[in-house]
């Protein structure tokens, strides 16, 4: 497909996610793959992260361009219809839906997902589901309601390695209460894929970022993206190293040799990106 192909499917995309209400993660978060997944392919359909909730996060992690708010606005009781909607009229046959933390409902907007995944799976029962989910303040409850939802990969995201866990994230985000959540949720439904995503850049040593994937294998988790972090804004925390494509390499043979199902290591490899 050439570029103004794309360019079509991109803003075809954009305008439909616009009538419906719907943010994606794609815009929010700036990523650098927006043109290649919204633009899709002959035999490529075009990929979009949902990012349900709003566009306003209670949460402030250093690394992320999506807005802050202490008190979001309300949720839209249609959107999880109207995600649907949206979704099976694209004709893929897997979506990844996420969203921004909501620290201000008392399920941390747990069931509001699982409604999504449930409407999703009425309207296109063909159709894989990947979940990426906060941590819901590790509120058990919360992530069994996810896990129980029909969807088939639940990921949660540890951003990084456990030592710079309190200066990446927000003061809010625990590294070991994200390998709770992502443990629970295996427990309660062994039938799940897990994921996780580490970002490399931001000064972390080798011994780390094994010690960081061991981890997650420790707790079950079966699928890894790591990719190079981008400084989104220069409000946002700096670059402290650029990482080598051969480098990113090594990781994907090491999360091989460790176990992982699917490991997906490169510069510019995001936690949803061709999921």
């Amino acid at each position: 497909m050439g570029y103004p192909a794309k360019l079509v499917n991109r803003q075809k995309l954009a305008k439909q996610l616009k009538g419906l209400k719907l943010s994606t993660v794609c815009q929010e978060a700036r990523c650098p793959n927006i043109g290649e997944c919204w633009g899709g392919g002959p035999e490529t359909p075009s990929t979009a992260t949902i990012m349900l909730m709003g566009d306003s996060c209670t949460r402030g992690c250093r690394f992320c361009s999506v807005k802050t708010a202490k008190r979001p606005p309300p949720l839209d009781p249609d959107e999880p219809k109207n995600t649907a909607i949206a979704i099976s009229s694209w004709g893929v046959d897997y979506i990844v839906l996420t969203s921004v933390d909501r620290d201000d409902l008392p399920d941390g907007g747990a069931s509001h997902i699982a409604l999504t995944v449930e409407h999703l799976k009425r309207e296109c029962p063909h159709i894989l589901v990947e979940c990426l989910v906060p941590d819901f303040a590790g509120n058990i409850q919360s992530i069994q309601r996810v896990a129980n939802s029909g969807l088939e990969v639940f990921a949660h995201n540890i951003e990084t390695v456990e030592r710079l866990t309190s200066f990446v994230r927000d003061p809010r985000a625990k590294y070991n209460q994200s390998l709770r959540v992502l443990e629970f949720a295996k427990e309660e439904n062994p039938l799940l894929v897990t994921k996780s995503s580490i970002m490399l850049g931001l000064g972390e040593e080798d011994e780390e970022i094994e010690q960081a994937m061991k981890d997650l294998r420790l707790v079950g988790v079966e699928a890894l993206t790591l990719g190079q972090y981008i400084q989104p804004t220069k409000r946002h925390m700096a670059v402290k190293n650029w990482i080598t494509p051969q480098k990113f390499d090594e990781w994907k043979i090491k999360g091989d040799q460790m176990g992982f199902l699917y490991t997906a290591s490169g510069p510019l490899v995001r936690s949803s990106y061709r999921a």
